[in-house]
């Protein structure tokens, strides 16, 4: 009897003082902002943290440019984020491929570029000497309105161009805009719903109707490619939520809708107004497919515009969809395709 108190008590001993699992943040960055509605939804429902295994914590970190999230990934201070595709081939470029792989999709259409009535600009030939805006030099959305300036004739060259382009920031941006500063801006959600409801501009291009099929990627996700090798189930775990939430908006936009201004209002303090937030949730769609042929068309036009020098090659390696796939089969869906 003493033997078998004796062996229970060291079995509980060993128990008790056996070394609880180490835990390891998840960091992801993403935009308090309409086109990141999959990142809002899977954190204001617990996606993430309902998604990851015990062993890890998630971290999250807002940011209010691209460029700054793929800093923070360079500096080894985010896991994975939400961008759009210019910061993602410009890090890829940077890095020589090495640091980041776009893993999923996560937003097609929501950009615009809105006018001054009082500019009566009516066809491109109009832009001439304009003034015109974009949240960042070389962002997805620069890109978009240099291409088509180009496109038409125009050219936007700082030193010897015909149209000025100033680069500003979003709530810098709207007041330009309003106080007649600028003419028009090429702009994402809901940036341009603003524009349009606040400050009184209108449609001159909704960029779905540049594209086949009105597709074309405006948000990503990304991952460091470390965290690919070393810890796959951690982005599995992160692509599980990202898919639930970005199913959650496509069958219950009103409660997605919802959600997403809790989120920025969160984040950022200030919800956006219902009708912006309507009209904003109208020029996108939330997807899981990164689009690769629409991501590709836009790195070939800031490598015409001499803002990336990517090949077709290069470009194939900045991919790496494959635990996305195992999970659009294990829930019945077609893979995605990355085109060669």
């Amino acid at each position: 009897m003493v033997g078998v108190c004796l062996l229970s008590a060291l079995l509980l001993a060993c128990r008790s003082t056996s070394p609880e699992p180490e835990q390891q943040p998840i960091r992801i960055g993403y935009f308090p902002t309409v086109l990141h509605a999959a990142a809002l939804v899977a954190i204001e429902q617990g996606m993430f943290t309902a998604s990851l295994p015990p062993t890890a914590t998630l971290e999250l970190r807002t940011f209010n440019a691209g460029p700054a999230a793929i800093e923070a990934l360079f500096a080894g201070e985010l896991d994975l984020a939400y961008v759009g595709p210019s910061p993602a081939l410009n890090g890829f470029q940077r890095s020589k491929g090495r640091a980041l792989r776009v893993i999923a999709g996560a937003a097609s259409g929501g950009a615009q570029f809105i006018v001054r009535p009082e500019a009566d600009v009516r066809t491109p030939a109009d832009l001439l000497e304009r003034r015109l805006a974009t949240p960042q030099l070389g962002n997805t959305q620069d890109v978009a309105l240099r291409h088509y300036l180009r496109q038409h004739g125009l050219n936007p060259n700082p030193f010897t161009g015909n149209v000025s382009i100033f680069p500003a920031q979003s709530g810098e941006l709207f007041w330009m805009f309003r106080r007649g500063e600028v003419d028009g801006a090429w702009v994402p959600e809901p940036l341009a719903s603003r524009l349009v409801i606040e400050a009184g501009g209108v449609v001159f291009v909704d960029e779905r109707d540049l594209w086949h099929g009105g597709r074309f990627a405006t948000a990503l996700l990304i991952a460091r490619a470390d965290l690919l090798r070393q810890r796959p189930d951690f982005v599995r775990a992160v692509l599980r939520a990202h898919l639930d939430a970005v199913t959650f908006i496509q069958r219950y936009p009103q409660q997605a809708k919802a959600l997403v201004n809790q989120g920025i209002q969160r984040a950022a303090g200030k919800p956006l107004r219902a009708e912006v937030l309507d009209r904003a949730f109208s020029m996108f769609e939330p997807t899981y497919d990164p689009l690769a042929d629409t991501i590709a068309a836009q790195a070939e036009r800031a490598a015409e515009l001499g803002l990336l020098r990517l090949s077709p090659e290069e470009l194939s390696g900045l991919y790496d969809v494959h635990l996305l796939n195992a999970l659009l089969v294990e829930r019945g869906y077609p893979p995605v395709s990355i085109a060669p």
